[in-house]
């Protein structure tokens, strides 16, 4: 059958001709056809390039924001990265106050120093004008002539020129917790729809981080108080000026097992103590509290050497408790002929750092003995030292020194170079610098606890009810 008779066989039959395939353009409009396509084709390649880059970033983003911890830092970032992804040359947050009526905090990101500059002393903005449109109603806003907006209120003096803006709400929890503004595209084109909704879907991961570092925040204060309550208030020990501090570690729900003590002690001796039990954990807290309350016992009920209280703690620990490794550093501060005098020992702990009157240091290193809770059969040795008038004794533990950069002879080479630096301050506020400035990673929790070592030995006598005598 020829290809005509079978057309006319499917048209008898009413299947009609068979399909044809599409007939390419005439000769002449064929390279215009090819250059047509080849360029919508590319166009399409671009858009899938342009959204993939958005999507990486918008994930990049994401995962920046819930790394953070630290609220004031979670804000920040949510700011800087929604500036990155829709390339805004300003950001800022706004949160809202707890009556949902005004912005109590504005975080600012983009203005450079000229620009800052020119607005000190004036109050950040509280949700008039255009910003207010968001507390008023929390759906996404753009707006490209900010001036020329019917609730525009104008700007303050030497605010930097802004016409476009992407806002848009952060909720937590069910609850709008604050308004992201953006203004200005490097490209100066106005925001878009898919600028908008790259935003949105960040607003939506902040809000959980937000969440995320408040929770951080309740359980990170919760635990310091817990470890505070563990620790003592430190009694009257004149003629000794004393301070301490007490600081947890940056981790996340971190409790340690720091502690410090001191006390008068009925030969009219002072006992200070200063120990570390190893783990960071609620565990590591209550063997802190344990070992803690027996070595204060021992340690006012007896008038050995501080080597012996020691050894006494051990074995009783090792038979009544199962406590992990700690270390630990027992002084007494004894009168003496010329002064005082400091006898110590420790059970692997670090050495107690002496800051003369003419600001020269020194760690009082000596054979320092095993930690507690690893062997009762090895002597603990007694060590003793004199403490001239007016110098400062510090204990510390290892978190004030300890750094995963460098080594624990370098932490300890710079907390002696601060402690000179400061060591005429008031001892408090000495403490608190050592404290704010230590040469540590933070990653540990740390104690302090500073001795000023008086001139005389004698304590003054004290005064009739209700004051000196006159």
């Amino acid at each position: 059958m020829s290809e005509q008779d079978a057309r006319d066989e499917g048209e008898r039959e009413g299947t009609g001709p068979a399909p044809q395939p599409p007939q390419p353009p005439p000769a002449p409009d064929l390279r215009i056809y090819l250059d047509t396509e080849l360029e919508r084709i590319g166009t399409q390649l671009r858009a899938l390039a342009d959204a993939k880059d958005r999507l990486q970033g918008l994930l990049d983003a994401v995962l920046a924001i819930s790394g953070e911890l630290d609220l004031s830092a979670v804000l920040r970032r949510i700011v800087t990265t929604a500036m990155d992804l829709v390339g805004a040359r300003y950001g800022a947050l706004g949160v809202l106050h707890e009556s949902g009526e005004y912005l109590k905090e504005f975080i600012t990101a983009g203005l450079n120093e000229e620009e800052r500059a020119a607005l000190a002393g004036i109050p950040f903005p509280h949700g008039r004008g255009v910003l207010g449109l968001l507390i008023q109603d929390p759906e996404p806003l753009r707006v490209e002539n900010i001036p020329g907006h019917p609730s525009s209120a104008g700007f303050p003096p030497g605010h930097p020129p802004m016409r476009t803006l992407l806002g848009v709400a952060i909720s937590v929890r069910g609850e709008i917790y604050g308004d992201l503004y953006l203004s200005e595209r490097y490209d100066s084109r106005p925001f878009d729809r898919e600028d908008e909704n790259v935003v949105v879907a960040l607003a939506g991961a902040a809000g959980i981080a937000i969440e995320n570092a408040r929770l951080f925040a309740q359980e990170r204060e919760s635990a310091e108080r817990f470890q505070r309550l563990l620790l003592p208030s430190l009694p009257d020990l004149s003629p000794f000026e004393a301070a301490t501090v007490y600081r947890p570690a940056t981790q996340p729900s971190r409790l340690g097992g720091d502690w410090y003590d001191a006390m008068v002690l009925p030969d009219d001796t002072v006992g200070v103590t200063i120990g570390d039990v190893g783990g960071h954990d609620l565990d590591a807290a209550a063997a802190m509290a344990r070992i803690h309350s027996m070595l204060r016992a021992l340690l006012y009920d007896r008038r050995t050497p501080p080597s012996e209280v020691l050894v006494q703690l051990d074995r009783a620990l090792q038979a009544t408790a199962d406590i992990p490794v700690t270390t630990v550093c027992l002084a007494r501060i004894e009168p003496h002929e010329t002064g005082w005098v400091l006898r110590w020992s420790t059970a692997g702990h670090l050495p107690p750092l002496l800051i003369t009157p003419d600001l020269k240091t020194e760690y009082l290193d000596a054979e320092p003995g095993v930690p507690l809770a690893v062997s009762t059969g090895i002597a603990r040795p007694d060590h003793t030292h004199e403490l001239p008038a007016g110098s400062i004794l510090l204990l510390f533990t290892d978190g004030l020194v300890e750094h995963h950069a460098h080594s624990v002879d370098e932490g300890l080479t710079a907390l002696a170079d601060l402690a000179a630096t400061h060591a005429e301050r008031p001892l408090k506020e000495f403490v608190r610098v050592l404290a704010d400035h230590h040469p540590s990673d933070g990653q540990d929790d740390m104690a302090l606890l500073a001795l000023r070592i008086p001139a005389s030995t004698r304590c003054p006598e004290p005064g009739p009810p209700g004051g000196p005598a006159v």
